[in-house]
């Protein structure tokens, strides 16, 4: 027996980020978008202990020890069920890797849901969210998907209306960002300055449920764009040629080093990805359309 799991990527529609907490941790309003781009991640009892394997684009850079979400997630939910964690996790890995675009959140999300079916925990809802909350920041919203406002540190959501299905080009570059370097260099270049308390932009959550492009295009932001074009200067070249191209909007997908185009439609998107492939600027180029569910068992 096996049970698979696909989660969705996600794409940060806004990011605004407060000023580092004594914990180390920032207050966010972090309003989510879950996107079309998944992982699959498959549960198999197996004798003698946890083992994780991979396979996919960029497999080669996803920890198979026990520092991966996916590991920490079955760990968990079998320390709270009084059992052993005797499963193999297979991710088959679409989500770009260390691309902003919460890959190791989904994936982590992804095994909590495939070991509560295969174990046969019962586990409520509220509980399987308690536990992501506990791997991180993201987790909850791959569990949950759709759209959604995180607050604190963006474990805390509320889910949110979409009118219609939103168009995305992403440009995947030729490296990673480590999300705790980007937010050391929004704390570096925010020395000094007055950072506001993180709130939801209304333009946003309107535009999302009216499902207008052109009116969610006028509000997108991200608040760690800087620090992340400060550690990966070459994005602004991404940004510039998407923004060429015909895309609505462009930004840094949460830290990066994802770009994110919103377009008005399907054949608009495509169209931008086609440029953006020939400019040069990126390593590969995907399409992709939210609001999607989250995390869903698919046997």
């Amino acid at each position: 027996m096996s049970v698979t799991v696909r989660v969705p990527a996600k794409v940060n529609v806004q990011l605004a980020v407060g000023a580092a907490r004594p914990d180390g941790f920032h207050d966010l309003a972090n309003v989510f978008l879950a996107v079309s781009l998944y992982d699959e991640i498959t549960a198999t009892p197996a004798a003698g202990g946890l083992r994780v394997t991979c396979e996919g684009p960029d497999a080669d850079q996803v920890p198979l020890d026990r520092t991966n979400l996916a590991a920490r997630a079955a760990e968990a939910l079998a320390a709270r069920y009084g059992r052993a964690p005797d499963v193999h996790l297979h991710i088959a890995k679409d989500i770009p890797v260390a691309g902003g675009m919460a890959g190791g959140s989904a994936d982590g999300a992804g095994a909590l849901l495939a070991c509560d079916a295969l174990w046969g925990t019962g586990a409520s809802r509220e509980e399987l969210l308690e536990i992501c909350a506990e791997l991180g920041s993201d987790v909850p919203f791959s569990l949950v998907g759709g759209a959604a406002l995180g607050t604190g540190r963006g474990e805390r959501l509320a889910e949110l209306e979409v009118g219609a299905d939103f168009h995305w080009v992403f440009a995947l570059a030729a490296r990673g960002l480590s999300t705790p370097a980007v937010f050391r260099e929004f704390d570096r270049l925010g020395e000094g300055l007055d950072i506001p308390e993180p709130a939801a932009d209304q333009a946003v959550l309107d535009a999302l449920a009216k499902g207008d492009a052109a009116a969610l295009a006028v509000a997108l932001t991200n608040d760690l764009q800087p620090a992340a074009l400060s550690l990966f200067p070459e994005l602004s070249d991404t940004l510039a040629a998407g923004r060429a191209a015909g895309a609505l909007a462009a930004l840094v997908s949460g830290s990066g080093p994802t770009t994110a185009f919103l377009a008005t439609d399907a054949k608009s998107a495509s169209d931008i990805a086609g440029v953006l492939r020939a400019s040069g600027t990126c390593r590969d180029v995907r399409t992709a359309s939210g609001a999607v569910p989250g995390a869903t068992v698919l046997d």
